[in-house]
């Protein structure tokens, strides 16, 4: 069961129990076997969902519950909680400062993806104004010096090892003194990794990591290993002070759970999570959003900063100025697939979300099908892209536009239901705002507040987040002052 299977599966637990005339303790155990099942059957160990279960139990007493307590959006929330407490050991890990130099070491097992992980890792700080760099440390796996030069020269990032020396400890000491000369103020060290745990793995990590010192150790996850997750990761922690995890191969049809249960075991923070082979296919993880994500809740504040990072800051106000005048046009659902694809991989995006159920991200909701309708786009005409008026699109032009795509008519009418699902979206969402078509900044800072914004969602959509409620607290914890404001009037974070 892959992670967005599990995300659904637990949504529709409780969409079950919500749906249920009165909320007893049959509904209740109902609703938590389901999640229950749900979790074992994605490899999250034994003891960790007991005790979740029980955890929830006892938050739950509906017996003690007074009259006009909203038992559904308290379950709802003791589920949530206990989910975000499974992934957050309630503590953070060290954190690089940008000018004073840092060594990172990784340790994992061979194949879990841990040299491609390192220039990940690398490259995400790079892009922030970092001054990176690679230490192979690595002298058991052939060709692992290879790899991380090649990748490593791709990324543009400095890089040490050596074929001739076999002794580890050596060549990540002078790799780590050299980068510290060259006044490199992040100096990761990837160390050999196994086939399976054994004593010279251990070993070789203790000895590495008493000759470098690292700021900080970080173990690497292979999403795929299943329950051998949790002693696995025991294993290390007891080995070296395992500070952080980073769950690679998210994004295949691996279970996923039993790497979760990797922070438990370790008790150390999961800070990224690999989504892809590519070296922007990796995210930063954080608990409540991953979990909102997973169970449909979605994650605007997510959403906004790569709204933020994609879209050009001269194009927004322009953006919002044709949403504010109800001009949702095939053109601008171009434009914006066109930003999506530069995102990411459309899954994540679109799970961020609300409402969107998690499970549906694993039905084709991909960059082929985006890039698929952009193609279909590019058959049409200008009056057509244009226009905001689906009933232009007969079947006579639907015709001729699959003919000049190559595709079949059929594709042109699927993506046609797109086009109006995402205009009533955005119309039904801007009504409810009722901002000035003139969209300026005082009029939005006016017109969003929870009030407002609780008229403009669909109401299964409001259901989904926990009522006005829960917009208010979604809204307090992106704050939708600076965020929103941001967006709306073109200024960046």
């Amino acid at each position: 069961m892959v992670l967005a299977q599990l995300g659904g599966s637990i949504s529709r637990a409780l969409q079950q129990m919500n749906n249920a005339t009165v909320i007893d303790e049959k509904v209740l155990n109902e609703c938590l076997n389901e999640i229950t099942r749900a979790l074992l059957q994605s490899d999250v160990q034994f003891k960790l969902v007991r005790d979740m279960q029980t955890n929830i139990k006892k938050i739950v007493n509906l017996q003690d519950l007074a009259a006009g307590h909203n038992k559904r959006k308290i379950i709802q929330q003791a589920v949530f909680s206990e989910l975000c407490k499974m992934l957050d050991p309630g503590k953070s890990s060290f954190v690089p400062q940008k000018g004073k130099p840092s060594v990172v070491m990784f340790v994992g097992l061979q194949g879990s993806g841990k040299t491609t992980t390192c220039t990940k890792y690398a490259h995400h700080y790079q892009k922030k104004g970092w001054k990176p760099a690679l230490v192979c440390a690595d002298t058991f796996r052939a060709g692992a010096f290879d790899q991380l030069k090649q990748n490593a020269t791709k990324a543009k990032i400095p890089f040490y090892g050596s074929y001739q020396e076999s002794d580890p400890v050596k060549i990540a000491v002078e790799g780590v003194e050299r980068f510290k000369e060259e006044n490199c103020d992040l100096i990761i060290v990837d160390t050999s990794g196994r086939h399976k745990q054994e004593v010279a793995l251990f070993e070789e990590m203790r000895q590495v990591s008493e000759a470098t010192k690292p700021d900080l150790v970080i173990f690497v996850m292979d999403s795929s290993i299943g329950q051998a997750a949790f002693d696995q990761a025991q294993a290390f922690k007891q080995s070296v002070a395992v500070g952080a995890v980073i769950i690679t191969k998210m994004d295949g049809h691996a279970k996923g759970g039993g790497s979760l249960s990797a922070v438990a075991a370790t008790k150390s923070p999961v800070i990224f999570i690999g989504t892809g082979e590519h070296m922007d296919e990796f995210e930063v993880f954080e608990a409540k959003p991953f979990v909102r994500r997973l169970l449909g809740m979605g994650d605007w504040s997510g959403f906004m900063d790569k709204i933020h990072e994609v879209v050009p800051t001269d194009q927004q106000p322009e953006l919002v100025q044709k949403l504010l005048e109800g001009n949702f046009t095939l053109r601008l659902m171009y434009e914006q697939f066109q930003n999506f694809l530069q995102l990411g991989p459309t899954s994540q995006v679109v799970s961020m979300l609300p409402g969107v159920p998690s499970e549906l991200m694993s039905k084709g909701c991909d960059q082929a099908k985006f890039k698929r309708y952009m193609t279909i786009m590019d058959s049409m005409t200008n009056e057509e892209l244009d226009s905001s008026n689906p009933k232009l699109m007969n079947e006579s032009r639907m015709m001729r536009i699959a003919r000049g795509a190559g595709r079949q008519v059929r594709e042109v009418l699927d993506m046609m239901e797109v086009y109006k699902r995402f205009a009533k979206t955005f119309k039904t969402t801007m009504k409810g705002l009722n901002i000035p078509k003139n969209g300026n900044k005082s009029a939005l800072s006016r017109k969003m507040n929870a009030q407002n914004m609780g008229k403009a969602f669909p109401p299964q959509l409001l259901n989904q987040i926990g009522g006005m409620g829960g917009l208010q607290n979604l809204m307090k914890q992106m704050g939708t002052s600076k965020d929103m404001m941001g967006m709306f009037s073109g200024g960046g974070k």
